[in-house]
C-alpha cells in the first residue's frame, strides 16, 4: 500500500475542508521550495490528491537540494506526472523556467544542529533564500507568495503570557548565536513585506509552532518525535529535563489545511500563527504519548522542577486565523499521536531516521 493510500483519510479530510480554494490553482503551476521536508511532503501529498480528485490540470515543481530523498520517502509523489522535482539550493541555484501562479517558500527546517554548528549558514540560507525566492516570484509573474516562518520570531515567550499573538512585540536576542534561525526568519518576513506589491505580488506569512504527524523526524530535538521513537522501541519514554516547559502540537493534516488556506485566502503583508492552543507540559506530553501507544509503555523524568521557577512556554494564540480565515483544530493530540505512531510502525526505514 502506498503512502498516499495510507493517508487517504487525512487527504480526503484536507480536501473536504479546502475544496473551494483549489479553483485558484486550476490549470496553473505552483513552486514549493523545501519540498522534501515535513511541510513539503504534506503540501505535495495534499496537492497531488486535490489535483486528481478535482481534475485541476495543475502542476507542482518541487525544489530541493536533495530531491532524491523524496524517492525514498514518497516514491508515488516522484512518479506523479503532475509533480516535477528540481534540484537546486535556494541560496544560489537556478530556479525553474516558465510562469508560476503561486509560490510556497518552505525551505530551511528548524535544525538545532545547523543552528548551533553553522549559524551563519542557517541565517544566510533563510534570508538569501527568501530574497531569491521573492525575486523569482516577480520574474515568473506569481500572484501569491507564502513564506513559512516560525513562532521563534517572538523570542522567549514571557511565562505569564500563556498564548503569544501576532501583535506581541518581543523578539530573540540579536547578541545570542543561537538566535540565527529566529533572526533569519524575522529578516525574511521583512523582505516579504518589502516585496509585496499588490496586484503584482501578495505575500503571506505563516508563523509555525510545533507539529506531529507522518513524515516528521523522530531523531532530532523535537520532544514529541523522540517520545514516539522511544515508545516504538517499547519504552521507557525518556524526559531528559524536568518536564516543565509548555508546548502545543498541531496534527499534520490540520497544518496542511491551514497553510493552503493562508496561501489562497490570507491577507497580504500579514502574519498568521499556525499551531494548537491546547498547551501541556512536556511531562504530560510523555504521558499522552505513552497512552497512545498500542502496547503499555512507561515513562521517566530525569529531574524535578525547580520550586518557584517560571515554566518556559512556546504556545500560540490562533485567534487571528480562527476569526479571519475560519481555521480550526480538528484532530486532538492523542489521536494525532496514534496516527503518527501507526504510520511509522509500517515505515520502519523512516522511523530509523534515514528520512532527514
Amino acid at each position: 500500500m502506498t503512502a498516499a493510500n495510507r493517508l487517504a483519510g487525512d487527504l480526503n479530510n484536507i480536501l473536504a475542508r479546502t475544496e473551494p480554494l483549489w479553483r485558484d490553482l486550476r490549470g496553473q503551476r505552483i513552486l514549493i521550495t523545501g519540498a522534501t521536508g515535513f511541510f513539503g511532503c504534506w503540501l505535495l501529498e495534499s496537492f497531488a490528491w486535490a489535483n486528481r480528485q478535482l481534475n485541476l490540470d495543475a502542476h507542482a515543481v518541487a525544489l530541493s537540494r536533495h530531491p532524491g530523498a523524496l524517492a525514498q520517502k514518497a516514491p508515488h509523489l516522484v512518479n506523479d506526472p503532475a509533480i516535477t522535482l528540481h534540484a537546486a539550493d535556494v541560496r544560489h541555484g537556478d530556479f525553474p523556467a516558465g510562469r508560476f501562479s503561486h509560490v510556497i517558500h518552505a525551505a530551511t527546517e528548524a535544525s538545532a544542529t545547523l543552528n548551533g554548528d553553522m549559524p551563519l549558514v542557517m541565517f544566510d540560507t533563510i534570508v538569501e533564500g527568501t530574497r531569491r525566492a521573492l525575486q523569482f516570484s516577480f520574474a515568473c509573474s506569481a500572484a501569491r507568495f507564502l513564506f513559512v516562518s516560525s513562532g521563534g520570531v517572538y523570542g522567549t515567550q514571557p511565562p505569564q503570557l500563556t498564548h503569544v499573538s501576532e501583535s506581541f512585540s518581543g523578539g530573540p536576542d540579536p547578541l545570542d548565536r543561537a538566535s540565527a534561525y529566529a533572526e533569519g526568519k524575522r529578516a525574511a518576513e521583512l523582505l516579504c513585506t518589502l516585496a509585496a506589491s499588490p496586484p503584482l505580488l501578495e505575500t503571506m506569512v505563516a508563523r509555525c509552532f510545533a507539529f506531529v504527524g507522518p513524515y516528521m523526524q523522530l531523531n532530532t530535538h523535537f520532544a514529541i518525535g523522540n517520545f514516539i521513537a522511544d515508545g516504538m522501541r517499547g519504552g521507557p519514554i525518556h524526559v531528559k529535563g524536568d518536564g516543565s516547559p509548555f508546548r502545543s502540537y498541531l496534527y499534520a493534516a490540520d497544518l496542511a489545511v491551514w497553510l493552503w488556506t493562508i496561501l489562497f485566502q490570507g491577507q497580504s503583508r500579514r502574519a498568521y500563527n499556525v499551531g494548537s492552543e491546547d498547551a501541556l507540559n512536556i511531562a504530560a506530553l510523555a504521558g499522552e504519548v505513552a497512552a497512545a501507544m498500542s502496547q503499555r509503555v512507561n515513562f521517566s523524568i530525569a529531574a524535578a522542577p525547580t520550586p518557584g521557577a517560571p515554566p518556559h512556554r512556546y504556545v500560540p494564540s490562533t485567534a487571528r486565523a480562527r476569526e479571519e480565515l475560519g481555521l480550526r483544530v480538528e484532530v486532538p493530540l492523542r489521536e494525532a499521536i496514534r496516527r503518527t505512531h501507526a504510520w511509522f510502525s509500517v515505515q520502519p526505514t523512516l522511523a530509523r531516521g534515514t528520512h532527514a
